[in-house]
């Protein structure tokens, strides 16, 4: 995609949480280093996949580039602007176009509220008058596949796929250009799974909205993302076009990640070989030196433990943090 065409660009984006100890005088004694310099950009239309294991930073950039979580340091431009260096008065004015679908729909509604008050909560934040509410709220639940007459149900009375539907249309309400959806389908059935990935892309269609879409499931993500960015103790790895990705994986750990992922033929099945990393991931509050990934990563070599390696073009759109590649070398 074309570089003038960039809805959102983060570059190095980090964010560290201190950690303290003590008493009543607490102080902080070392940093969790949740996110640790990541670069990447989305572009109008477009869903950018973040794949990783459980504790890599996933949700945190999320966090980061909606400012739900202020970073400790890096940019977040959005149509030529650092939302990470504006007030929270200043981005008052941007809360419309950047939303969010959380991974729990059991969690993220208010069980108090019925689907009208989810849904025009943030119309009534941003103006909108009691008229223009209804008639929005029930376009919006005509879009998602709920019926209107559903406005005034609570959500105990949706089922889980008809909740994060519900979730959909409140993110749909100021009509936003980028979504950051937050394992949007992990509290779902895998047939409710389909209707929701569905209906994703025929928003995006219809109305050109971008994604940041942020899973471990990895057939999910190669369904539903243009291009796919793959994390691993706060960086970034690697990001390809998704079928380049797929395909040709170049870091190790994506080449990992990728052979555990179950194949439906059988014959094919019984052949392929799954890469065992051994350990477990190193923590953040103590990552470790040069690149975080050599102390599991099978074709690690002596620079590997040193040398921190840069996200750089190896091939065509495929940048990879590995000095398994001239490129990545500082």
């Amino acid at each position: 995609m074309a570089q003038d065409n960039v809805l959102v660009e983060v570059t190095g984006l980090t964010k560290y949480f201190p950690i303290a100890s003590g008493g009543l005088f607490r102080k902080k004694v070392t940093e969790l280093k949740a996110v640790d310099g990541v670069t990447f950009a989305v572009h109008q239309g477009e869903t950018l996949g973040l794949v990783g294991e459980s504790g890599s930073g996933k949700t945190t950039v999320g966090k980061c580039v909606l400012q739900l979580h202020r970073p400790t340091s890096g940019e977040v431009i959005f149509k030529g602007h650092d939302l990470a260096s504006l007030s929270e008065k200043q981005l008052r004015a941007y809360r419309p176009k950047l939303q969010v679908i959380f991974q729990d729909p059991y969690e993220s509604l208010n069980p108090r509220f019925t689907a009208y008050d989810i849904i025009s909560e943030p119309m009534k934040l941003h103006g909108a008058t009691r008229t223009e509410c209804r008639e929005r709220v029930a376009e919006l639940l005509n879009i998602v596949g709920l019926a209107p007459y559903m406005a005034e149900r609570y959500p105990h009375e949706f089922s889980g796929g008809q909740r994060q539907r519900l979730g959909v249309a409140r993110a749909l309400a100021l009509q936003p250009e980028f979504i950051v959806c937050d394992e949007p389908l992990s509290a779902l059935d895998v047939s409710i799974q389909a209707q929701v990935l569905n209906l994703l892309d025929d928003l995006q269609r219809q109305f050109g909205v971008a994604y940041l879409f942020i899973s471990h499931d990895l057939s999910v993500v190669r369904h539903i993302s243009h291009r796919v960015a793959v994390m691993y103790l706060g960086k970034i790895m690697e990001i390809a076009p998704r079928d380049t990705l797929y395909e040709k994986p170049l870091h190790p750990y994506t080449q990992a990640l990728l052979s555990a992922v179950p194949v439906p033929d059988p014959r094919v099945e019984a052949k392929r070989q799954v890469i065992l990393l051994p350990g477990e991931p190193p923590s953040p509050l103590n990552p470790p030196s040069g690149c975080v990934f050599h102390p599991r990563c099978p074709k690690a070599f002596e620079a590997c433990s040193s040398v921190v390696p840069l996200l750089n073009d190896d091939r065509d759109a495929h940048f990879v943090a590995c000095l398994l590649y001239k490129s990545s070398w500082p």
